[in-house]
């Protein structure tokens, strides 16, 4: 077993990214109309903007979500957007509080009211007020397609809320949700107005887990906190681990640090279920499913280093194939997997918000 004091804390950021609890788991000019017309015509009664609290049962369990409306005219039909999480215990805010607080969907949520489109932002499961649901004292048997379930009820929640056009609703999900937001379009009633995958998890589940540990040890080697040997040992245990996960044999840990040891026993414990069915899902086979014509978005940032750029190219090419519409893939420079510039992390990155509103005119009527 290699004694590495410093590697611990990476493992147990990747473990917090992965893991839920023991489930691992985008009017009429006045100057147009005569004066006398202008006057004429009466005032239409402003609606101002709110947070709806909504609820929806789904496989037995209650989730709770918030729908923001922007400020709109009394009986306008808006556009609307579900937003989905990343992965681990990632709640509709897209946080996992305490420890990681980034407010990423409550950021999207505000940015997409700005340019009147209505949002839903829920708890998956192992989250905020909806937690386990009826997988409470059952964890190990929830799996992916739990999750998808649930994204799909919201969608059509969404849509038919009263304020909503029913064939302008988009999904745009975040990292892992990006994957989610993939499988609810395929198959979304009524169709997708859109996708957008922001830092999507653009590779099977395992192989981008595989890579990350990877590119950390590598770091921790640059910085001189492991010896080339250790890097070495580490990572032929992560990928005969990963091996093992895919061969339904518990992974052998005996050649990893504590924290990473504990990963990978939870990965292959408690959360064997949502590993195997999520790790089985290749995102670009999912992309070759959309529909024709489906106005797709997809980011990554220059300096995430979770889902670096070059990872999402055959999610890039799957989408092309499919021949979905624009904006396609969008590079944000200086933009880390949160969607924000480092130096200003309070808000959205302008290249962040530029994408988005690309994506939000693409094949709007």
């Amino acid at each position: 077993m290699i004694s590495l004091a410093r590697m611990p804390r990476s493992a147990r950021r990747i473990a917090r990214t992965v893991a839920v609890g023991t489930v691992v788991v985008g009017s009429i000019a006045a100057g147009a109309l005569p004066a006398t017309a202008v006057q004429a015509m009466p005032a239409t009664p402003a609606t101002p903007a709110t947070d709806r609290e909504v609820t929806f049962t789904v496989d037995g369990t209650i989730t709770y979500g918030t729908l923001h409306i922007p400020a709109h005219r009394r009986g306008q039909k808006m556009s609307a957007v579900l937003l989905l999480p990343g992965s681990g215990p990632t709640d509709r805010n897209g946080d996992q509080p305490p420890a990681l607080t980034p407010h990423t969907l409550a950021k999207l949520a505000g940015a997409l009211a700005g340019d009147g489109v209505v949002s839903l932002r829920f708890d998956k499961y192992g989250t905020g007020r909806t937690g386990l649901g009826a997988y409470a004292g059952r964890p190990e048997a929830i799996d992916y397609p739990a999750f998808v379930r649930q994204a799909d009820a919201a969608y059509r929640l969404l849509a038919d809320q009263p304020e909503v056009n029913r064939r302008a609703v988009r999904l745009i999900g975040h990292s892992e949700g990006a994957l989610t937001a993939l499988r609810v379009a395929v198959t979304a009633a009524p169709r997708a107005a859109g996708v957008g995958l922001l830092q999507p998890l653009a590779r099977r589940f395992l192989d981008v887990l595989a890579q990350q540990l990877h590119d950390q040890v590598a770091a921790a080697v640059a910085a001189g906190q492991l010896s080339p040997e250790e890097q070495g040992t580490i990572g032929r245990a992560v990928d005969e681990a990963v091996a093992d996960l895919r061969a339904h044999r518990p992974p052998d840990t005996s050649a990893m640090p504590p924290a990473l040891a504990e990963l990978f026993r939870a990965l292959g414990g408690p959360s064997r279920r949502y590993v195997e069915t999520i790790d089985a899902i290749n995102p670009a086979s999912v992309a070759h499913q959309l529909p024709p014509r489906t106005p797709a978005l997809l980011t990554c940032g220059t300096i995430d280093q979770q889902v670096p750029c070059h990872t999402t190219t055959p999610l890039t090419v799957a989408l092309e194939r499919a021949h979905t519409s624009g904006p396609g893939r969008v590079v944000l420079p200086g933009v880390a997997h949160d969607l924000t510039d480092p130096a200003n992390p309070d808000v959205l990155a302008p290249a962040t918000l530029d994408a988005l509103r690309r994506f939000m005119r693409c094949g709007a009527s």
